[in-house]
């Protein structure tokens, strides 16, 4: 039974993905979408997992336990490899599902399809990374770099002003203040002249 079994491991282990897809049997240039193509390599990855822990590794393991009961032997084993491959397969969805990779992967082929009819230069068309990345770069960064350079002057011809209305007040101030001050010495000289004249028309003739 042993050999029975290895024998339906062994015809089982074809690279095909999930629709039966093989590198092979595929011509050349033609086109995978990128979803299948990950179907394909979780399949044949499966599918070599499962030729590698074939049944007789499996019962070399429980060789006392296979010798005794071959039949419950082989049913333990085929419930391992399936609950095995059903479990992988559903990390996987699982997987593909959070990170939305399915619509991603075809995005990223409709991109590819649509970028191979185009005749214009690609975004690097240099070739030099460093230097397209420049081309871009600098025009933004000197761009910006005189966005800033019109606020701060801006900035600046703001402040004069502001320092010139401060230094207005100040002088208003020291006028203010220097005006309340001879007002209050022509006070001061007012009130004397007053009391003098109380005093001396009090003075008995």
């Amino acid at each position: 039974m042993a050999e029975a079994s290895n024998a339906d491991v062994g015809s089982g282990c074809e690279e095909k993905g999930p629709e039966g897809l093989s590198p092979e049997s595929v011509p050349h240039g033609t086109t995978i979408s990128r979803m299948k193509l990950l179907d394909t390599t979780v399949d044949t990855f499966l599918q070599k997992l499962v030729a590698a822990g074939s049944y007789q590794r499996f019962t070399d393991c429980y060789k006392c336990f296979y010798q005794l009961q071959p039949e419950m032997t082989q049913r333990i084993y085929d419930k391992f490899i399936t609950q095995l491959q059903t479990s992988i397969w559903e990390e996987i969805s699982e997987i593909k599902a959070e990170g939305n990779l399915e619509a991603v992967l075809n995005a990223l082929d409709t991109i590819v399809e649509e970028g191979k009819d185009r005749k214009e230069p690609a975004w690097r068309p240099s070739g030099i990374p460093e230097k397209d990345l420049r081309s871009i770069m600098v025009p933004y960064f000197l761009q910006q770099r005189d966005a800033l350079q019109r606020c701060v002057q801006k900035q600046e011809a703001e402040n004069r002003q502001l320092a010139d209305a401060v230094l207005a007040g100040r002088r208003q101030v020291e006028e203010l203040q220097l005006q309340g001050q001879a007002q209050w010495q022509a006070w001061q000289a007012l009130h004397r002249e007053q009391k003098e004249l109380v005093t001396t028309l009090r003075e008995p003739e």
